[in-house]
């Protein structure tokens, strides 16, 4: 509601300053003009403002540093040449001093823009404390997340993103975006279906307003743009102070190597699992043998293996069991557990086929009192 406010101000205040300036004039054949440039001005500040969605302070920052850079060394160029014209100028008609004028503003807005190349280009190589926002690669606020080509086409992140939990922008550098559709153009059909499913999942994402994503382009060396993906990924995070997100665990290596921060899913997966504490009860079906003897194999329903003693007299069956221990590995979460007293079979049930006969024959001729 601020926001509309601040812009209805703005509308009126170009329409005071245009109309103001035209009454002072006081030509009526000038009105319609003024109209027309009050108008001008209002669509184009509307349009930036709207259009733009992703505005960053740093950018306008560098912007606003790059034109004051830009209009002092300019005027110091403008300086030396005013000096040339008058000494070598025979003449000081209106004619030199048009293309003095013209050579002036060319000189500034030459050097304007090289100075706002300049500082967008090297703003990470510099350093420019000014209040509440700095240049460096140390950046205050959220961290940035840098998505790998894996995270991507799992597609989990975006079911994280979607709970609002992440306070970071989500970033995916050019090159991982370049790598996606490579792979969905493969001619292989598994391929070619995962990168196609990273380009649906990255769509998904950018049509989502409550999450933050951004597509940008990495200033990297010549030396780290010949590297491989995995390595430019990681210059990428170490180049925005970021982490990096991703699933695999050779590149989760590499950046802990070179210093940078990473997030692999299948951690963060394996930690939200439920947690079962021994001696708690809990419901399986058994799939399969275990490896041991008497082992029966089942599964919960985020995947985590248990495994249960004697559980192989219920293949196929959904028993109840008790928690004995929780083993937690590198390839995520293992349960064991024993069977209760209520799905244990009966203890003559379990005893050898002759002992059940013997006992059923000398329970049906019962031996003489006499």
């Amino acid at each position: 509601m601020i926001i509309w406010f601040i812009r209805a101000v703005f509308i009126l205040v170009c329409a005071g300053i245009i109309m103001s300036g035209t009454f002072e004039v006081g030509e009526p054949s000038s009105i319609p003009v003024a109209i027309a440039a009050a108008v001008a001005l209002v669509l184009i500040g509307l349009s930036v403002d709207l259009f733009v969605r992703r505005k960053s302070i740093t950018a306008l920052t560098g912007i606003f540093f790059g034109l004051l850079m830009g209009a002092l060394v300019g005027a110091g160029f403008n300086y030396v040449v005013n000096l040339l014209f008058d000494i070598f100028a025979t003449s000081r008609g209106p004619d030199v001093l048009i293309f003095k004028d013209v050579i002036n503003m060319i000189v500034t807005t030459i050097c304007c823009y090289l100075s706002v190349v300049f500082v967008m280009q090297s703003k990470d190589d510099f350093r420019f404390i000014i209040p509440y926002v700095e240049f460096s690669k140390q950046a205050k606020g959220a961290i940035p997340l840098v998505l790998d080509t894996s995270v991507i086409i799992d597609g989990r992140i975006a079911d994280i993103a979607e709970t609002r939990i992440l306070t970071s922008p989500l970033v995916v550098p050019r090159f991982i975006l370049n790598e996606l559709q490579n792979i969905a153009d493969s001619a292989d059909r598994l391929r070619r279906n995962r990168g196609r499913r990273g380009l649906d999942i990255l769509n998904k994402m950018q049509s989502n307003k409550n999450i933050d994503i951004s597509i940008e382009d990495v200033n990297l060396s010549s030396r780290e743009r010949s590297e491989p993906v995995d390595h430019k990924l990681v210059s990428t995070g170490k180049i925005l102070g970021g982490k990096v997100v991703t699933n695999d665990y050779n590149l989760n290596k590499v950046a802990s190597l070179r210093g940078v921060e990473v997030i692999n899913i299948n951690d963060l997966a394996n930690a939200l699992k439920p947690v079962a504490l021994p001696g708690e009860p809990m419901s399986v079906k058994i799939v399969k043998d275990g490896d041991q003897s008497g082992q029966g194999v089942g599964y919960m329903e985020d995947g985590t293996m248990v495994v249960v003693e004697n559980g192989d007299k219920f293949l196929h069956q959904q028993v109840d069991i008790i928690v004995t221990s929780v083993l937690q590995t590198s390839a995520g979460r293992m349960i064991f557990g024993k069977t209760d007293d209520i799905s244990t079979p009966s203890r003559s049930d379990n005893r050898p086929h002759a002992q059940r006969r013997h006992h059923n024959n000398t329970r049906s001729h019962p031996r003489s009192t006499r």
